[in-house]
């Protein structure tokens, strides 16, 4: 090392040294004057008080007032004579700034350590808390009748109980394998719990603790699973305050709901529904000794992992019990004859999964992932496990007859359409299955096909339409700018002539479709339909004329809830899964209140349906009989299929419940080219949902009120025809202008 560069090293190390002997001497220094400060003004105060009595007393002699008795407290003022305080004495041999270094190194060791005892009394976690939910809760999603859908957690699956609701042999197990003197001690055990953890550990070779219920319990809801020494001192600190804070009865209805029972299960309750599908009140003695064991090391005495290791702690239990007279021999002798435990195996169950995870999304949104983990949520949903339930068998049982033609998939979605309320949510077949089983259809994005027509029409009804204005189903080439010449084509591949709105919906044609979209213009097309509920389309630049047939994304939900405006007469309302959501404390944070905004005109609504509804317009395309129709009862409903037959839906609904039915491939695969217009794929899944609801959950057989904007006008066929006041005599109902083929098209 060059001479330079060491002599600056050596200074700067000088330099430092010289300023903390200087430091310490300075706070010496400083302490001695501020140590001597009250001594001074003791004095100081002490003289003049001397002075004081020394006055009045020649005042009295002046005056010829003897004094025959001298106060006591005047005589000891007087005598005293103040000590005299040098700081000298205490190192005579050593200079004065040698003894000032040491008196500030002394007193800033003082301060250094008062401070680390401040930082760690302030960084203990307060027992208060214990009690107050400060460990993870499970949230809890039931379906509209309280049945448990699922309950989520973040590792540690936690449901709290009362001590009084347990039989005495749950609690009293655990105090006799875990701390037989609970109920004596005031937190902390020292010689005892130091003696039998090592009576343990070498003698009978078993693992033990040498903490007490208390201590585990701080251990377990207050601090790290670390071994450190600072962590133990801390856990003794915080037993003693705790015992202080709760009775014995709190702290051990506080263990028992704090403590790990192995895997997710935290707490008595789930350790009860994990090992043995009951509720902790209802575990019997043999089943509560198995559990009390499982604390002190989960993994190792597991009855799933290790079933010998189980075996002998339930045994360890059940000896501590008798030997603290908690059972008779008879019962002791009874337990051991067992020599297996049974339990339940390892499963998660849960129930309807497409629409719980689209639940827990939706409260992750709203609440943030931490307090759906562990706040201990309780959700009452609009679920109905019943329909549900139904839906999934229905689905499989269809989509096995089609097998053959290429349908490996289909979605059911039911709403209430008045609320929202989603009663039902099938996002797949199986959501267990392999690979692509839990991929959720309701909420993805599929081509609608010709079930997005209603919309299209419900607009031009908004316009200069009525239901009897006459479109042209004949051959048309559309030119447009920088793109292909466009020329639709019907799905039956023929043409109509003239026909009425009411047939060219009811019977899906495209031509007619495409020729009101372009009349209308597709961007108006596109802003009506998000005030009905597509939410997926956005920029309307980016579509053509094929948005009339289906060409643009939309979801199931999104169809729900814009089909719903046609239930609601003009109505949207948004789709809703809670009915109630309740906190930790039983508090209801959300209540279902479903808000409407009107859209469209309610004679616009009603039209609409009552077209969807009408058996005998959709003869042409569907026939007289077909899955479509649902025998007493009045349903509106709409097919669509896409051209390349990726997707198949079938959309239908009374004032009482909304059924989207959709089957198709995950991949987009095209299904067979034979499955037609919704009747083979979509339909009779629909029909036999619809059904169901109807028959079983409808009161009665309803149908739309007529709203009062609406007059009616015989038209085709004889047949009466509904108008908004004020536009029946737009349209001239001569049946020469129609004239449909005598022998509809299946």
């Amino acid at each position: 090392m060059p001479k330079k560069k060491a002599a600056t090293i050596f200074n700067y190390l000088f330099f430092v040294v010289f300023l903390i002997i200087n430091f310490f001497i300075f706070i010496g220094e400083l302490t001695k004057n501020i140590v001597l400060l009250p001594y001074k003004l003791f004095i100081f105060l002490y003289k003049k008080l001397k002075k004081l009595f020394k006055k009045i007393y020649r005042i009295r002699i002046k005056f010829g007032k003897k004094i025959k008795k001298t106060p006591k407290i005047k005589k000891k003022i007087l005598r005293f004579k103040l000590p005299r305080i040098k700081i000298a004495n205490i190192f005579d041999s050593v200079s004065l700034k040698v003894r000032y270094f040491f008196l500030g190194f002394l007193v800033c060791l003082v301060l250094f350590s008062s401070y680390q005892v401040y930082i760690f009394a302030k960084n203990l976690p307060s027992p208060n808390n214990i009690g107050k939910y400060n460990y993870p809760l499970s949230t809890h999603i039931y379906d509209r009748n309280g049945k448990l859908l699922y309950e989520i957690y973040r590792e540690q699956n936690r449901t709290p109980i009362k001590l009084k609701d347990l039989p005495a042999y749950v609690y009293q197990s655990t105090i006799a394998i875990e701390d037989k003197d609970f109920y004596h001690h005031q937190g902390v055990s020292l010689i005892s719990g130091i003696f039998r953890a090592l009576k343990e550990t070498l003698v009978k070779k078993s693992l033990q603790g040498g903490s007490t219920l208390t201590q585990q319990l701080v251990k377990s809801a207050l601090l790290t699973p670390e071994r450190t020494i600072e962590r133990k001192i801390k856990e003794i600190v915080l037993a003693l305050w705790t015992e202080k804070l709760y009775t014995k009865d709190q702290i051990l209805e506080m263990y028992l709901n704090q403590v790990p029972y192995g895997g997710s299960a935290y707490g008595i309750e789930e350790a009860a529904k994990t090992y043995f599908n009951k509720q902790a009140k209802d575990l019997t003695l043999e089943e509560a000794v198995v559990l009390a064991g499982l604390p002190q090391a989960p993994s190792l005495y597991s009855p799933h992992v290790n079933p010998e290791y189980a075996l002998q702690r339930r045994n360890d239990v059940i000896a501590k019990m008798y030997e603290q007279k908690y059972i008779t021999k008879e019962q002791k002798n009874e337990l051991l004859s067992k020599t297996t435990i049974d339990v339940m195996p390892l499963k998660t169950t849960i129930k309807a999964p497409h629409f719980v995870f689209y639940v827990k999304s939706q409260l992750e949104n709203r609440y943030g992932i931490s307090q759906v983990e562990e706040g201990g949520l309780k959700v009452t949903t609009t679920l109905d496990l019943d329909v549900q339930e139904k839906a999934e068998t229905i689905l499989k049982e269809e989509l096995e007859k089609i097998k053959n033609l290429n349908v490996s998939n289909g979605a059911i979605l039911v709403t209430r359409p008045s609320t929202g309320e989603i009663l039902a949510m099938v996002g797949s077949v199986n959501y267990f299955e392999a690979p692509s089983g839990a991929f959720n259809v309701t909420t993805a994005l599929r081509q609608p096909g010709s079930s997005i027509k209603p919309l299209l029409y419900a607009l031009a009804l908004n316009k200069d339409y009525t239901a009897a204005s006459i479109i042209d189903d004949s051959p048309i080439v559309f030119q447009i700018p920088g793109a292909e010449t466009y020329r639709p084509v019907n799905y039956d591949g023929k043409f109509h002539g003239k026909i009425p709105l009411r047939y060219a919906l009811a019977n899906s044609f495209n031509i007619p479709a495409v020729k009101t979209i372009n009349t209308l213009g597709v961007s108006n097309f596109v802003s009506f339909a998000e005030r009905m509920g597509i939410s997926t389309w956005g920029n309307s630049s980016r579509f053509g004329l094929s948005l009339a047939l289906g060409g643009g994304e939309v979801t199931m939900l999104d169809m729900a809830k814009s089909f719903g405006v046609f239930a609601n007469l003009g109505y949207r309302v948004s789709s809703s899964s809670f009915l109630k959501i309740q906190n930790a404390s039983g508090l209801s944070i959300f209540d279902i209140n479903p808000e409407k905004f009107k859209v469209t005109d309610e004679g616009v609504a009603y039209i609409i349906s009552d077209i969807l509804a009408d058996n005998f317009a959709r003869q042409m395309a569907f026939g007289a009989r077909s899955s479509l129709e649902i025998p007493g009862y009045k349903v509106a409903v709409k097919t669509g299929t896409t051209n390349d037959k990726k997707d198949n839906w079938t959309i239908g609904y009374t004032p009482d419940f909304l059924v989207v039915v959709w089957v198709g491939n995950n991949d987009n695969t095209p299904m067979n080219p034979y499955l037609t217009s919704g009747i083979t794929g979509a339909a009779p899944i629909w029909n036999r949902v619809m059904t169901e609801l109807l028959k079983n959950y409808s009161k009665q057989n309803t149908w739309f009120s007529q709203p009062g904007n609406l007059t009616e006008k015989t038209c085709y066929f004889g047949k009466k025809e509904y108008f908004i006041k004020g536009t029946e005599n737009k349209t001239n109902c001569q049946e020469s202008l129609f004239s449909p083929s005598p022998t509809p098209t299946p």
